[in-house]
């Protein structure tokens, strides 16, 4: 049974020549590959930290909604947890 699914995504660009586009076109398609179904990607943009977390002091937050089932979301939780340009991820179910 797929569900609405919110994600918060926290990219570490630092270093990084890649333009912020085409990272968060490679989350989505990692996220897509494991069978979700994107609706909406919404970029907040750069925002500080409140403290340096693992030497950042920034990251690019990234708003994902999108429908998958359960097992998917497990599925993408663990596959973004080894990409190492997802500094941060949080997700809510919407329904």
């Amino acid at each position: 049974m797929n569900r609405k699914y919110q994600s918060l995504i926290v990219l570490n660009t630092k270093g990084n020549e890649d333009s912020v586009d085409e990272l968060v076109g490679a989350v989505a398609k990692e996220m897509e590959e494991e069978g979700a179904k994107l609706d909406e990607i919404k970029q907040l943009g750069r925002r500080k930290f409140a403290y340096n977390a693992r030497h950042l002091d920034a990251g690019h937050y990234v708003n994902y909604f999108f429908e998958a089932n359960p097992q998917q979301l497990q599925n993408i939780e663990g596959k973004l947890k080894l990409n190492g340009l997802v500094h941060l991820q949080h997700y809510l179910r919407l329904d």
